[in-house]
């Protein structure tokens, strides 16, 4: 096995912009009903999340598609379509306005159908923030390729996360760290969407039989997942053999289809990715935040 060998000194970095976005509620529908028939109301998307981080779990909260983090949007349809297709999971974020400037952050993940890009940063800052302040992102992974892996497509990623997660090649094919592996059978809201480059999928949980056999229950924000016999090349379809890779990038969801959002990191049509199971794959311990901002380092050479 070796390296991936990719084209990142080719790769164009761009600004893209985004304000801190509130969340949003419709008047008199503040109820979302189960599939059970049970109406809740219960916080969701936008805002400034202060306790919910990437690490923790995705399942284990009173909400519903609840993003951790910082939720970023920009307000004119046409920016923000480019601040979700430039922007990458491990991407650099700096606020430029307000009492956190200054404050650097890193993406974690990309929300369709309300299209926010999710922003991790620091505690503290967190507590500064204000929905409104402007945050700049160091877009840079969009047109990002495997030079010795022709048969795995690579997208929404920085490469420098590429290159922490460890992935190694061999015969074209890629060995990838996942904590859990997902049948297509359960993805649910995304799906069938023409375009992977921004965006997500959900993994439904209501079945427990299926959860309990693929031991979904302790999916964490920010895991490294496969969804097995999916092709998200140019859409999110079932096809036999396919692989597709993506990261946890938002809470579960009552609502019948939805569940833990899935942005894709790496697929292949014909099965060119090989999950290799670990439970430490999660974004929080690759790019130090979330969670990981709060456990100290070990010193060196102690156990």
């Amino acid at each position: 096995m070796s390296r991936l060998q990719t084209n990142r000194d080719r790769l164009v970095e761009q600004s893209v912009l985004g304000e801190v976005s509130p969340p949003r509620a419709t008047k008199g529908r503040h109820w979302r009903v189960g599939p059970d028939g049970v109406p809740r109301a219960l916080p969701g998307v936008g805002g400034i999340t202060y306790n919910c981080k990437v690490g923790h779990s995705a399942i284990d909260w009173e909400a519903d598609h609840v993003e951790p983090g910082v939720s970023v949007r920009a307000e004119k349809d046409d920016v923000n379509d480019a601040l979700n297709l430039l922007a990458c999971v491990g991407n650099a974020a700096r606020v430029v306005s307000g009492d956190a400037k200054g404050a650097r952050g890193v993406v974690t993940g990309k929300h369709g159908g309300i299209e926010h890009v999710l922003v991790d940063f620091a505690q503290d800052a967190l507590e500064r923030l204000a929905v409104g302040d402007k945050v700049q992102i160091r877009a840079c992974g969009l047109g990002l390729k495997l030079l010795d892996a022709p048969e795995v497509r690579v997208m929404n990623m920085d490469p420098d996360l590429l290159d922490a997660m460890g992935i190694e090649v061999k015969g074209g094919r890629v060995r990838v760290k996942v904590t859990h592996t997902v049948p297509a059978a359960v993805m649910g809201s995304g799906l069938g969407s023409a375009d992977t480059l921004s965006g997500d999928y959900d993994i439904q949980l209501f079945d427990d039989k299926m959860v309990e056999r693929h031991g979904l229950a302790d999916l964490k924000l920010g895991d490294i997942v496969a969804v097995m016999d999916a092709d998200n090349t140019y859409g999110r379809i079932f096809k036999s053999g396919a692989v597709s890779v993506g990261v946890v990038v938002h809470s579960c969801c009552v609502q019948a289809g939805h569940g833990p959002g899935l942005t894709t990191l790496l697929t292949s049509a014909r099965g060119f990715v090989e999950p290799v199971r670990s439970a430490r794959a999660n974004i929080a311990g690759y790019l130090r935040i979330g969670t990981a901002r709060l456990a100290p380092r070990k010193p060196k050479g102690r156990t």
